[in-house]
């Protein structure tokens, strides 16, 4: 199973494994904090908003259109920017950290 880093703002690092679902599952199954998942996952508010450490940045599949009109819309400013509800877990994602950006 793919072991996926959080880092809280708070600065808190949790690292959990996952074998199947989403990012923003698996955050919320855990309860890290900042990832509420308003939406449940279907990409529409933004509320799992996490910034991908670069180093991991070309491990992911690129953003969808809609994915990157939210993201253009909360987080233009923020280098790296994906929402963890789009980001599958799977094996070619492990050892990737991301941080949370949402309080």
């Amino acid at each position: 199973m793919p072991k996926i880093t959080f880092i809280t703002k708070n600065g808190a690092t949790i690292e959990l494994e996952g074998s199947s679902g989403s990012m923003m599952e698996l955050a919320t199954q855990h309860d890290v904090a900042g990832i509420e998942a308003e939406c449940g996952g279907v990409c529409s508010c933004a509320t799992c908003h996490i910034q991908v450490e670069e180093a991991y940045w070309s491990k992911l599949d690129p953003p969808s259109q809609i994915e990157t009109d939210l993201l253009e819309f909360y987080a233009e400013d923020i280098p790296f920017s994906r929402l963890a509800c789009q980001i599958p877990i799977s094996e070619h994602i492990e050892g990737i950290v991301v941080k949370v950006v949402n309080p």
